[in-house]
């Protein structure tokens, strides 16, 4: 019997035990873990850290902003470049443009001079034109007065009348029909004898004649008398010829 109740109580110890490890694979494994305490380090570290990244951002985007305004910068000078390139290619197209008109002028003024001299240089006074030459050059020095017809005194258009009548040209009193008479001369065309008149044809106000090299001869106002003078300081309107 006692071997009988060992042997039970050995059945039931691992009975026991069986339940026991039973029991113990139903329950559920737990682990705890423990964090660390955030200290007062710990939270500056991180509020640095935090700075540190809002500042790099910051800075990113004022670089950013920087590196738009250097573009547009570049944008816009190379658009005043452009600009002023233009500006200089136009004023220089000007300034030839300019020289050109220049030279062209100096050209066209140096063609009427060369032209002028041609074709009134003195040619020698031969027959009647040269007695009307004779006879005007002798009257030199002579008064002027309005209305006089010589042989010491005369006006500008008696002067002409008497010289041509030399010839037996005969002419028109007054300075207005005098220039309606003849031909027609262009200044550049004039030749010695040529009547010279100023003012409008047939209204003219004043006359003289042409004695070669760019001179005339005329009575010209009471202060002067009867003179040779350049036609280049009191050009004349027009000429007509009459021999």
């Amino acid at each position: 019997m006692a071997m009988r109740a060992g042997v039970a109580g050995g059945v039931l110890s691992m009975a026991a035990a069986g339940a026991s490890a039973s029991a113990s694979a139903a329950e559920p494994v737990t682990q705890t873990l423990e964090l660390p305490t955030l200290t007062a380090d710990l939270a500056v570290q991180v509020a640095e850290s935090a700075d540190a990244t809002q500042q790099a951002a910051a800075n990113y985007e004022l670089q950013a902003e920087r590196d738009a305004a250097a573009a547009a910068a570049a944008k816009e000078a190379k658009k005043d470049l452009a600009e002023a390139k233009k500006k200089a290619e136009a004023k220089k197209k000007a300034e030839e443009a300019r020289k050109a008109a220049a030279e062209a002028a100096v050209s066209r003024s140096s063609e009427r001079t060369t032209l002028s001299t041609t074709t009134t240089a003195s040619a020698p006074a031969s027959g009647s034109v040269a007695t009307v030459i004779a006879f005007l050059k002798a009257q030199v020095g002579d008064a002027y007065v309005m209305g006089a017809t010589g042989p010491n005194a005369w006006d500008c258009s008696s002067l002409v009348q008497a010289a041509f009548n030399q010839v037996g040209v005969e002419l028109p009193r007054v300075s207005q029909d005098q220039s309606m008479q003849g031909t027609d001369i262009p200044l550049s065309q004039i030749q010695v004898g040529d009547i010279l008149y100023w003012g409008g044809k047939g209204s003219a106000y004043h006359v003289g004649v042409y004695i070669g090299d760019g001179q005339y001869l005329d009575a010209a106002n009471p202060s002067k008398g009867v003179v040779i003078q350049d036609l280049s300081g009191y050009p004349a309107s027009g000429a007509v010829r009459v021999l």
